[in-house]
C-alpha cells in the first residue's frame, strides 16, 4: 500500500509528541516518576492505583477473592463492576509485567500508552478522512491527545482515557460501516471499547455518530448507499455492544445498587470561563477543559473562511463544532451526553468529543490546501475575539496570554511559510509542531501544579506502603479472621494496595447497603458516601471478625495544606490482636430490632449484646455559656473551644461520635484526636478517646475549626468485660469451620444448630444461600439455619452476569452467522466473476493519497 509508510510516520510522530510533552510537563512539575508527587483526586489519593494492584494480584493468583467477589475491600464487595469500570482496557493488563511495588509506575506507563494510542489513532482517522501532509496530521493527532481534558482531568482517571482512544477508533469503524469494509473487525472493536469503559464509550459513540452523519451529508453517495451505510453502522454498534454485555450489564446494575453519592444539579459554566479553557495555563474543575493548542484552534477557525473547501463541507463541520459546543451548556443535551444523569464531579466529561471534532475541522481545513490570506485573517480574527472574551474570566493567569501569543505567532508564521519551498516548509513544520508541544508541556506542568495546590498531595509507593504491606502479611490469618490495614489510610482503597481484608472501600459502585450499614455503626466516609473508611472500633471488629488491626502514623502527605490541621505524627506501625468470632456466626431465632439513630445502640443490635453505657451529655462554651441546639438531636458548634461532659462507669472506654465536627477532641489530659466531618461530603468516624477515670467523669474538650454539629448522645462508654463475654458466646455457637472461595462461603456448623446464620459481609445484591436469595440481618448476609443444622453454602453472582452472558452469546452467534454469510456471498461472487461486497463498496471510501 503506497500510503502506509507516511501513515506510520504520522502516527509515530503523534505518539512521540504526546509522550514527550506529557513527560516534560510532569518533569517540570516534579510529578511522579520525575518527582515526589502523584496526580491526585480530591481526598481520595490516586485511588485507581490500588485497583491496578488488585488486577496484578489476580494475574499472579495472589488475591483474596476473584473476578466476581472482592474479599479485600468493604468487608466483601462485588468486583466484576469495578473490573468493568476501571480495569477491562487491554492496556491495563500491562501492569502484570511490572513488579508489584512499582504498580504506580505501571499505571503511569499505561496512562502514557493510552494517550499515545489516542494520538496515533486520531492521526490514522484524519488521513483516512482525507489525504494531506503526514506531519500536519501527526501534529493534529497529538493536539487531540494533549487536549486540556486529557492532561488536566483524564490523566489521573486512567479509565477516562479509554474514551480518548475510543473516539477516533469508533470514527474509523463508522467509516468502515459507511464504505462496507471490515464488517467483522468493526463489531469486535466496538465491543472492546464498550467493555473497556462504557461511560466514555457511550459519549465516543455519540461523537462518532455525529461524524458519520456529516460524512453522509457531505458525501456523494446516493440515497440507497446512505441508507445501507446507516444500517451497517447501527448493526455494527448493536452487535458490538451485545458482545460487551457480560461486562456491561453487571457494570450498569452495579451503578443502580451503588450509594448515590454526590447529587448536584447541572449549572452551565460562564461563557468567559468556557473561552478561557480554550487557552493554555487555565484550570477549573467545573468548566470544560478545551485547550488544544493555538495552531489547531487557528486552523479550525479558518475553516469557515477557506474557499478551497467545498461549501457543504465547510459549513457542516463548522456547524457541528458549534452545535456540540452549545450542547454542553444546555441541560437537556448535557443530560443526553451523560446518559441522563449529571455525574459526580466534573459535569463536562464529554469535552474530549468536542476536542476531537475541533481537530477534525482543523484537518478538513488544511487537507484542502493551506489556508490562504483571507482564511488566515478571518480565522485569526475569530481566535483573537475568543481570546479577548476569555479576558473577562478569573481563570486567566499570568502565563495564559504570553503562551497564547507565542503559539499564535508561531502558527501564523508556519502557515505563511509552508507553501514557499521545501526548506521553508520544513521550518514551518518545526514551528507548528514545536509550538504545539511547548504549549502542551507548559500547560501540563501548570495543571499538575494546580492540582497539587488545590487538592491533596500523595506520595508514590515508598517506605510507608512497604512497611504496611509487610506488617499486614505477617498478621494475615484469613479466613480465620480479618486483618484490617488501618484507619490511617494513604488511599481510599488501602486494602487493595497493601493487603488485608478491611472495611475501607472507594468506587463508583460502592454498595448502598455498605455505606448505610457503616453509617449506622458510626463509620466515616468521604466523597459523599462513596469512599467508606475503616472503623477502628472493638465492637465492629468483633462483628466483622477483624482479629488483627494495623495502626500507624498519619500519612505525612495529607493534612496541613488542605485541612487546617497539620502536625507531625511519629507513631510506629503496630498490630493489635483480639479474640473475635468466626466469619460466620449464628443468632437466635427472631428478627433483630432495626437500626436507630445511636451508633452505639446499633452496634449492640448487630453484636447481640449490651456493651455500652450511653450517658446524657452537656456541652458548654469555653467561658461556660450554654450552647444552642440545631434540631432535636444535635448541638450547634462553631470555630472555638467547647467542653462536653458526661458520667460513665469508672474504667470504661470513652468513644466520641461527632460525624459533622471538623476539628480536634481530647479526653481530659489524653492525646488529641482529629475529626474531619463536614456533612454530607465528609462524615467523621466514631473515635476512641481514652479510659474514664475512677471518678467516672468524662470531660471532653472540643476544638472545632469549622461550623458543624455535635450529637446530644455523642459519648459511648464501652465495657470490655461485657464485650469479651459477647464474643465468647458468638464463638461458642458460631461456625466450626469456614471455607472461603472466589465466589462464596461454605460454613460447617455445630450439630443441631438453629436460628439465623449470619455472614460478616454486607448483603449486597447477588448473594444466595441454600439455593435461594440470601436474607439481610441488619445489612449483613443471612439465611435460616438448615434443617439438618450441619452446613451452609452461600454463593455470590453479580446481578446481570447471566443475562449479560446470554446477550453476549446471542451477539456472538449473530457475528459468526453474519461472517459466514459474507464469506459465502464473496465466494459465490468470485465464482461468478463479480467483486465481493467489500470490493464493490470500496470506491466510496478510497482516501486521497497521503503526501510525503
Amino acid at each position: 500500500m503506497p500510503t502506509s509508510r507516511p501513515r506510520l510516520r504520522a502516527g509515530s510522530l503523534a505518539a512521540l509528541l504526546t509522550v514527550a510533552a506529557v513527560c516534560a510537563g510532569d518533569a517540570v512539575a516534579r510529578v511522579f516518576p520525575f518527582g515526589p508527587h502523584t496526580r491526585s483526586v480530591n481526598d481520595l489519593g490516586n485511588q485507581f492505583v490500588p485497583f491496578h494492584a488488585r488486577l496484578w494480584d489476580l494475574l499472579h493468583q495472589n488475591a483474596d477473592g476473584g473476578l466476581l467477589l472482592n474479599w479485600s475491600s468493604g468487608y466483601g464487595t462485588s468486583f466484576l463492576p469495578d473490573l468493568g469500570t476501571y480495569l477491562t482496557s487491554p492496556f491495563a493488563l500491562l501492569v502484570g509485567v511490572f513488579p508489584r511495588d512499582r504498580i504506580d509506575l505501571a499505571v503511569y506507563v499505561v496512562t502514557l500508552l493510552k494517550m499515545a494510542s489516542a494520538a496515533a489513532l486520531m492521526t490514522l482517522f484524519l488521513l483516512t478522512l482525507r489525504g494531506g501532509r503526514w506531519w500536519a496530521a501527526g501534529a493534529l493527532g497529538a493536539s487531540y491527545a494533549l487536549c486540556g481534558w486529557s492532561v488536566a482531568e483524564a490523566s489521573y482517571n486512567p479509565m477516562w482515557l479509554d474514551g480518548l482512544v475510543a473516539l477516533p477508533l469508533l470514527c474509523l469503524v463508522a467509516e468502515w460501516a459507511r464504505t462496507g469494509k471490515h464488517r467483522i473487525a468493526g463489531p469486535l472493536l466496538v465491543a472492546v471499547v464498550w467493555a473497556a469503559n462504557f461511560y466514555t464509550a457511550y459519549m465516543a459513540t455519540l461523537g462518532a455518530a455525529l461524524v458519520l452523519a456529516v460524512r453522509l451529508f457531505t458525501g456523494r453517495d446516493d440515497l440507497r448507499a446512505v441508507v445501507r451505510g446507516l444500517v451497517r453502522a447501527v448493526c455494527t454498534v448493536g452487535v458490538g455492544v451485545g458482545l460487551s454485555a457480560p461486562v456491561l450489564l453487571p457494570v450498569y446494575l452495579g451503578t443502580k445498587h451503588a450509594y448515590p453519592g454526590w447529587d448536584r444539579a447541572f449549572a452551565p459554566a460562564a461563557w468567559p470561563d468556557v473561552l478561557a479553557r480554550l487557552l493554555p495555563a487555565t484550570y477549573s474543575f467545573f468548566t470544560p477543559a478545551l485547550f488544544l493548542g493555538t495552531g489547531t484552534l487557528l486552523l479550525a477557525c479558518a475553516l469557515a473562511f477557506q474557499r478551497s473547501v467545498p461549501g457543504r463541507e465547510r459549513w457542516a463541520w463548522a456547524g457541528l463544532v458549534a452545535g456540540v459546543a452549545l450542547s454542553m451548556q444546555w441541560e437537556p443535551t448535557h443530560l443526553l451526553w451523560h446518559a441522563f444523569a449529571t455525574p459526580n464531579g466534573s459535569p463536562y466529561r464529554q469535552t474530549f468529543v468536542l476536542a476531537g471534532l475541533v481537530v477534525i475541522a482543523a484537518w478538513v481545513s488544511v487537507s484542502y490546501g493551506w489556508p490562504e490570506r483571507r482564511a488566515l485573517l478571518g480565522g485569526g480574527a475569530v481566535l483573537v475575539l475568543l481570546a479577548a472574551g476569555a479576558g473577562f474570566s478569573d481563570l486567566v493567569t499570568g502565563w495564559t496570554y504570553p503562551l497564547f501569543g507565542v503559539g499564535l505567532v508561531a502558527a501564523v508564521c508556519a502557515l505563511v511559510l509552508v507553501g514557499r519551498g521545501r526548506r521553508l516548509a520544513a521550518l514551518a513544520a518545526v514551528l507548528l509542531i514545536g509550538a504545539q508541544a511547548g504549549q502542551a508541556a507548559a500547560s501540563t506542568a501548570y495543571f499538575d501544579r494546580e492540582r497539587l495546590n488545590r487538592l491533596d498531595d500523595y506520595a508514590p509507593w515508598g517506605e510507608r506502603q512497604r512497611t504496611q504491606a509487610a506488617v499486614v502479611a505477617d498478621a494475615d490469618g484469613w479466613p480465620d479472621y480479618r486483618t484490617d490495614p488501618g484507619r490511617e489510610q494513604t488511599t481510599a482503597n488501602d486494602p487493595l494496595l497493601v493487603g488485608g481484608q478491611g472495611g475501607a472501600y472507594y468506587s463508583s459502585h460502592t454498595p448502598d447497603v455498605l455505606t448505610r450499614t457503616m453509617r449506622a455503626l458510626g463509620g466515616g466516609w468521604t466523597s459523599n458516601g462513596r469512599a467508606v473508611q475503616s472503623l477502628d472500633n472493638p465492637v465492629t471488629d468483633a462483628v466483622f471478625s477483624v482479629g488483627a488491626r494495623v495502626r500507624g502514623p498519619r500519612d505525612p502527605h495529607q493534612g496541613a495544606g488542605h485541612t487546617g490541621m497539620g502536625g507531625t505524627d511519629d507513631r510506629p506501625v503496630t498490630v493489635s490482636r483480639a479474640e473475635v468470632p468466626p466469619l460466620v456466626t449464628v443468632r437466635r431465632t427472631g428478627g433483630p430490632v432495626p437500626y436507630g439513630r445511636s451508633p452505639f445502640r446499633n452496634q449492640e443490635r448487630l453484636l447481640g449484646s449490651r456493651v455500652y453505657t450511653v450517658p446524657a451529655t452537656a456541652l458548654r462554651t469555653a467561658d461556660g455559656g450554654a450552647v444552642t441546639d440545631k434540631g432535636a438531636y444535635d448541638y450547634r458548634v462553631g470555630r472555638g473551644a467547647y467542653t462536653l461532659t458526661a458520667a460513665c462507669p469508672a474504667g470504661t472506654e470513652a468513644y466520641l461520635w461527632a460525624p459533622d465536627m471538623f476539628g480536634r477532641a481530647r479526653l481530659g489530659d489524653g492525646p488529641e484526636v482529629e475529626f474531619k466531618g463536614q456533612l454530607p461530603a465528609r462524615r467523621a468516624a466514631m473515635h476512641h478517646l481514652g479510659t474514664v477515670g475512677k471518678d467516672g467523669n468524662a470531660r471532653v474538650t472540643l476544638a472545632p475549626v469549622r461550623a458543624g454539629t455535635v450529637p446530644h448522645e455523642a459519648i459511648g462508654c464501652l465495657d470490655r468485660t461485657r464485650l469479651s463475654s459477647a464474643v465468647a458466646g458468638l464463638k461458642r455457637t458460631g461456625a466450626s469451620a469456614v471455607h472461603v472461595t472466589a465466589h462464596g462461603v461454605r460454613a460447617e456448623l455445630p450439630p443441631g444448630t438453629t436460628g439465623t446464620v449470619v455472614i460478616a459481609a454486607p448483603r449486597i445484591a447477588g448473594w444466595s444461600c441454600q439455593g435461594r436469595p440470601a436474607d439481610s440481618y441488619l445489612g449483613l448476609v443471612a439465611t435460616p439455619a438448615p434443617a439438618d443444622g450441619t452446613a451452609v453454602d452461600c454463593t455470590f453472582r453479580p446481578p446481570g452476569l447471566r443475562a449479560g452472558a446470554l446477550a453476549g452469546a446471542g451477539a456472538l452467534a449473530v457475528l459468526v452467522l453474519g461472517g459466514a454469510a459474507l464469506t459465502y456471498r464473496r465466494r459465490r461472487g468470485e465464482g461468478a466473476g463479480q467483486p465481493g461486497p467489500d470490493r464493490a463498496q470500496r470506491h466510496a471510501g478510497t482516501p486521497q493519497p497521503v503526501d510525503a
